[in-house]
């Protein structure tokens, strides 16, 4: 009799936003359902699965980094390339030695179908459906809510290799979130290419939150990334209820508007500055983050200099800082450059005030106490999250995994704050 060939060691990986870390979640619970045993990336393993990232060309470079990493540590895995880099280049990840199989954002949904075709999977075995806390997953839930867009910003990749618009159903969403809450997650994170455009059957964003709100249980609820137009009054009426966070990523990429026409970005400073002011008068205790790009081409060094006021004049909790990268096929890959001394040279700079906002926004909270939501343990000190973003550390004999706790913030410490469990 042929022996039945069991079920592979897959170990998934991921890089790049939320939503690919949504998709790779979701692609791991379908794996685990299946009857794989799912396997950290420095594991062991039969199959190696990597969602790539190629939103600039370090994107590009760690994703292969990485796959030629697994490729040393398991030569005899099968390694497979999913996502944006392997939907823009796929013949550059074939000359990686050790790719089998490469798959792009189209077919990432049919994976399982595609796995079982090739024949990389084996006999089905049943496996616990908690396997998302067995297997050292994350404490808050990533859930894919859209995908797509078509604002075609002159520096993006993102519509050429996300280019089908499309929202998950309201009813879809509300079962997932039910589901990680039935699991014991204590934050949800909705997600996607831009969520601020959700629409399906007649339900924007806020219809789709006011439903997760009122049908769910859901201790917090989190949205990844909105862009300015799309805050309005109606929107942020809904954080009355506070399972919703109090922390917006507002994108700005600039502060000038002169470069923001030329990104095709479709706000002003000023839409930025009434956007903001909105969420601060309705939010309290809210963290404002962002993303800034430096050294867009044909950035003059005054325009960066108001860019760098701008940011300071608003008081970011977090900036996070990209040096222009130019992305093929994209408009603005054809405008002449900024040399790549400048763009270092402002790039510290925008650092520097990135590094001084951290603890700037932390302090005005110190003596003050708040829920955390404890995530993991390194050398004794837990580390979390408070709703508005800002990163706990504590130290603590008990076992906080997914323990969402009351917290007094004492003082400044590394990238956050240092707590006293309550």
């Amino acid at each position: 009799m042929e022996r039945r060939r069991e079920m592979p060691r897959v170990a998934l990986d991921c890089l790049g936003c939320k939503l690919n870390q949504a998709e790779i979640e979701l692609l791991a619970r379908q794996l685990a359902e299946a009857g794989c045993r799912l396997v950290a990336p420095t594991d062991k393993a039969d199959i190696y699965i990597l969602n790539t990232c190629t939103v600039t060309h370090v994107a590009d470079r760690k994703s292969r980094q990485r796959l030629r990493m697994a490729h040393r540590r398991n030569p005899d895995a099968r390694l497979v390339a999913v996502g944006c880099y392997a939907e823009r280049a796929p013949r550059e990840l074939e000359r990686i030695e050790g790719v089998d199989l490469i798959v792009g954002n189209n077919g990432k949904s049919h994976l399982l179908r595609i796995l079982g075709e090739a024949g990389y999977l084996g006999q089905p075995v049943a496996r616990d459906s908690m396997w998302l806390h067995d297997n050292g997953c994350r404490t808050r839930a990533f859930i894919k809510v859209q995908d797509g867009c078509h604002n075609f910003c002159a520096y993006c990749i993102v519509p050429l290799v996300r280019s089908r618009e499309e929202s998950v159903p309201v009813d879809q969403v509300v079962a997932e979130v039910r589901k990680r809450a039935a699991a014991g997650y204590q934050e949800v994170v909705l997600t996607g290419t831009e969520i601020g455009t959700y629409s399906c059957n007649g339900a924007n964003l806020r219809g789709l939150l006011e439903c997760i709100l009122r049908e769910t249980s859901v201790s917090r609820l989190r949205l990844s990334s909105l862009q300015p137009p799309e805050i309005s009054s109606e929107l942020i009426g809904l954080w009355c209820d506070e399972r919703l966070c109090p922390h917006f990523h507002l994108s700005l990429q600039s502060g000038n508007d002169g470069v923001l026409s030329r990104m095709k970005r479709r706000y002003t400073t000023a839409d930025y500055q009434r956007a903001v002011s909105l969420i601060r008068e309705s939010v309290p205790e809210v963290a404002i983050t962002t993303d800034v790009i430096v050294g867009f081409p044909g950035e003059t060094e005054a325009e960066f200099q108001e860019s760098l006021s701008f940011c300071r004049q608003m008081q970011f909790a977090r900036i996070h800082v990209f040096p222009y990268s130019p992305r093929p096929g994209t408009e603005a890959a054809q405008m002449p450059p900024v040399a790549d001394s400048v763009k270092r040279q402002r790039s510290q700079q925008m650092l520097a005030l990135a590094r001084e906002s951290v603890p700037s926004f932390n302090q005005q909270f110190m003596g003050r106490t708040a829920e955390v939501l404890w995530e993991q343990q390194a050398g004794g000190v837990w580390s979390g999250l408070t709703g508005n973003y800002i990163k706990v550390y504590a130290r603590s004999s008990e076992e906080l995994t997914n323990r969402l706790l009351p917290v007094r913030l004492v003082e400044i410490y590394r990238d956050g704050v240092w707590g006293e469990v309550r």
